[in-house]
C-alpha cells in the first residue's frame, strides 16, 4: 500500500509540474503578442532603434504601428548613421515619426544638444522629440545631484526645443523619477515605461506609454517596444 500511495504522489506531482509548464507557456506565448486595447488606446506605435535590425515598414504599418519613434542619438557623440533613411522609410508608409535622444546624466547638456541638433532636422512635421531618461551605472557611475541635473537638462531642452521649434517629451523610468522627480520639476508632457499595467510613479497624468517590450509583430526581427497614446 505505501508503494502504491508513493506511487500515485509521483503521478500527482507530474501531472502538477505538466500544468505549471503548458500554464506558463501559454503565458509566455500571451506576453509576445499582448497590447493594450484599441478601443481603449486608438493611437498606437513603436519605439525602434538600431539594435532592432532590418524593419520591413509595410508590415509594421499592417500590424497596426501609427508612428515610430526612432533613437537619433545618444549622450554627447552616439548617433545612428541609418536615422535619416529611417524616418524617410517610416514617412513613405504613411505613419508619423518622430527623434528620441537617450540622455547621459555624466555628459554635458551643450555636446549632447549639439549632437542631436546635427542628427535630427528641423522639420515642422516630425513628432514631438523624445529624451529617454534612466540611471544608468555604466556610462554614469557618479550621478550628478538633483539641482545640477535639473540645471543641465533644462540648457538641453532650450537649445535643442529652439532647433525643432516645439516642447520635448520627458521619457522617464521609474529610478529616474524616484530619484529626480522629473515630472513634478519640469514642465513637460512625460512619456511613461512598464509592461502590461500603466504606471503612476510620474505622479501626474501621461501622455505616451511603453506598454510592452516584448510584442512580436509582422516587419521586426525580434521584440519591440509598443507605446500608446493616452486619448
Amino acid at each position: 500500500m505505501a508503494k502504491k500511495g508513493k506511487a500515485a504522489r509521483k503521478r500527482l506531482l507530474a501531472a502538477l509540474v505538466l500544468v505549471l509548464l503548458v500554464a506558463g507557456g501559454a503565458a509566455w506565448w500571451e506576453a509576445r503578442a499582448w497590447r493594450p486595447d484599441r478601443t481603449r488606446f486608438p493611437v498606437q506605435g513603436a519605439w525602434l532603434d538600431g539594435h532592432d535590425g532590418t524593419i520591413d515598414w509595410r508590415l509594421l504599418k499592417a500590424a497596426g504601428a501609427d508612428f515610430v519613434y526612432l533613437t537619433a542619438s545618444e549622450g554627447p557623440d552616439r548617433r545612428d548613421p541609418a536615422f535619416g533613411e529611417g524616418i524617410a522609410a517610416v514617412r513613405e508608409r504613411g505613419m508619423q515619426a518622430g527623434a528620441v535622444h537617450v540622455y547621459d546624466l555624466c555628459a554635458p547638456a551643450d555636446a549632447q544638444a549639439a549632437n542631436f541638433v546635427t542628427t535630427v532636422p528641423r522639420e515642422k512635421d516630425l513628432l514631438p522629440p523624445a529624451i529617454a531618461l534612466d540611471i544608468d551605472s555604466r556610462s554614469c557611475p557618479e550621478a550628478p545631484g538633483e539641482a545640477a541635473m535639473q540645471s543641465e537638462l533644462t540648457t538641453f531642452l532650450n537649445q535643442i526645443e529652439k532647433h525643432v521649434g516645439k516642447p520635448a517629451i520627458l521619457m522617464v523610468s521609474r529610478g529616474i523619477e524616484n530619484r529626480y522627480h522629473l515630472a513634478a520639476v519640469i514642465d513637460r508632457n512625460i512619456w511613461v515605461q512598464q509592461d502590461y499595467l500603466a504606471p503612476g510613479y510620474a505622479g501626474r497624468p501621461w501622455v505616451m506609454w511603453t506598454a510592452t517590450r516584448r510584442l512580436r509583430v509582422n516587419g521586426a526581427e525580434g521584440p519591440v517596444r509598443w507605446v500608446v497614446v493616452q486619448p
